[in-house]
């Protein structure tokens, strides 16, 4: 029975390994923000709306990115709450603290050899919200993608990130942090030396001594521009009927993923270590006026985004690897003078509270019911109807083509 397989939290301590290596505890990329700007901030009201539909939805883990803001806090009040009206409700959160170099966001001139004299305060932040929230935070991560050098207007040395792990490390060693909270950094799969060798540093290696596990992220939806091959149609497919091609590009995408996380598993055991690995961070927009979109590598729409979501899915609970799936609900922040620009478009669920095509099922089995964000009840896009959904699908380009516009 699926209540002999699921442990809650009046039965035992739930700790990070519990809940990473269970299948049942699904994943998510969390932010609550519904306006143009992080100015205006998701209320304790909207955030509980949020964790009601998440939590229908069987997420039990959601990913957060930064505590400089209020979000984060807030969202720990409102989880607790929730908690407190009901004793079954069950949700963890993976905290992030945002890391930056020297002169990050200021106009001057990044300093990659140097972090943030904001990195300490950021850092203070989430351990004070892991000691009061010990029930709920679970796993802190120190940066996001913050060692990727494609990062060009943040990113640090692995040093720092080492700097900031194991000072939470020591800190467990004292018993000031719970000795079950899990500490990582979030970071693409080349950071975690998975591709270019020169990541492959000895602060790197350190690090993956240091981390209770790796989070890594990984991307093919960007790599169908930016490293297309494996996403273009091979000649000996060229005579498929179209949803065939479709179906193909989205299992190379699926392997593409796959052998990103080898790779990165790999290098780490060529070190001699064995800890666990798991997705941080995957997804797929469902809309791109830029590099994916119709005029590009025609890979954002809602019918391939479903299909990796249901192949990732289907494959990382096979495997036992928990994967944060970016994201639960569009965020227009993201790209505020674009709205058609991809980074708004990775949710689950958009702004008007339908849901996409990748959980058209859960509105079928009616999941939502009674269920409500911003006064909206949760529907499908386009009406449910698969053949307007289609309608806007694109074909990948062909491998002999050389005209695309990328």
């Amino acid at each position: 029975m699926i209540k002999d397989t699921i442990k809650t939290s009046t039965e035992k301590h739930i700790t990070a390994a519990d809940i990473l290596e269970d299948p049942n505890y699904i994943a998510m990329s969390y932010g609550g923000y519904r306006e143009k700007t992080r100015d205006i901030q998701p209320t304790i009201s909207q955030l509980k709306e949020d964790m009601k539909i998440l939590s229908a939805m069987g997420i039990k883990i959601l990913r957060t990115y930064n505590v400089q803001l209020q979000e984060a806090s807030n969202l720990l009040k409102a989880i607790r709450d929730l908690k407190k009206e009901d004793s079954n409700f069950e949700m963890y959160v993976m905290l992030g603290a945002w890391i930056d170099c020297k002169n990050a966001w200021t106009g001057k001139i990044p300093n990659h050899e140097v972090e943030s004299e904001q990195n300490a305060g950021e850092i203070d932040r989430a351990v004070a919200l892991a000691k009061q929230y010990p029930d709920i935070v679970k796993i802190i991560a120190v940066g996001n993608e913050a060692m990727v050098t494609w990062a060009t207007s943040y990113f640090v040395r692995p040093n720092v990130i080492l700097k900031w792990v194991t000072y939470l490390q020591e800190l467990k060693e004292k018993g000031e942090l719970d000795k079950d909270l899990w500490i990582t950094s979030s970071d693409d799969f080349s950071s975690w030396g998975g591709g270019d060798p020169s990541y492959h540093t000895e602060d790197l290696n350190n690090l993956i001594r240091a981390v209770d596990y790796i989070s890594m992220h990984t991307y093919p939806m960007h790599n169908s521009h930016y490293n297309p091959q494996f996403w273009l149609v091979p000649e000996e497919e060229s005579n498929l009927p179209d949803i065939e091609k479709i179906e193909s590009a989205m299992q190379r995408a699926l392997l593409f993923s796959q052998q990103q996380y080898d790779g990165v598993a790999n290098y780490m055991r060529s070190l001699g270590i064995n800890k666990p690995v798991h997705i941080g961070e995957t997804g797929w927009a469902t809309l791109s006026n830029e590099h994916y979109g119709a005029d590009g590598s025609k890979a954002a729409d809602e019918y391939k985004s479903g299909r990796y979501y249901q192949l990732m899915r289907e494959w990382t609970k096979k495997e036992h690897i928990s994967c944060f799936y970016f994201e639960a609900f569009d965020e227009q922040w993201k790209d505020a003078q674009n709205p058609f620009g991809s980074e708004n478009h990775f949710g689950l669920i958009n702004l008007k509270g339908e849901a996409k095509y990748a959980i058209w099922d859960l509105v079928d089995n009616g999941i939502f019911k009674g269920l409500k964000r911003d006064g909206q009840s949760i529907t499908k896009t386009y009406n449910g109807k698969v053949e307007d959904l289609i309608r806007e699908v694109h074909v990948p380009p062909l491998k002999i083509e050389t005209t695309y516009n990328y």
